[in-house]
């Protein structure tokens, strides 16, 4: 992952939001996707603090893909946006929510959610 120091004058997560962020070994908070006003959980993603800024301050959710080595913004080349109502942390500091007004799939698979049709079958409680 791209960890360098920023170019004088490039702007930077805001650090008092920074150090408030457990994040894993290759330096990525997950990021949970719900749509704001359902409820529904549509994706897993994560961030660094790049992602974050840009997430926070662009309106559009932005992640750090650990499979390509870089940095995507939702619905950029599938028209299916997220745009940013809300960005929370938890407890911890190591995840955050971002609930977003979904346009289409959230899915890479084209589904509504990355949880459709995957339940695994799990015994209720009683």
């Amino acid at each position: 992952m791209n960890q360098q120091s920023p170019a004088p004058g490039t702007a930077v997560l805001d650090p008092a939001v920074a150090a408030r962020l457990k994040r894993d070994p290759a330096g990525l908070v997950a990021a949970v996707v719900q749509q704001h006003d359902t409820k529904e959980v549509l994706m897993l993603g994560w961030m660094d603090d790049e992602a974050l800024r840009r997430t926070l301050t662009e309106g559009r959710v932005t992640f750090w893909s650990r499979s390509r080595q870089e940095y995507w913004r939702k619905g950029d080349t599938s028209g299916h946006v997220q745009r940013v109502h809300r960005v929370s942390l938890d407890c911890d500091g190591d995840a955050l929510l971002v609930q977003v007004d979904q346009t289409g799939a959230a899915c890479h698979t084209g589904t509504r959610s990355c949880f459709d049709g995957r339940d695994l079958g799990a015994a209720a409680a009683v």
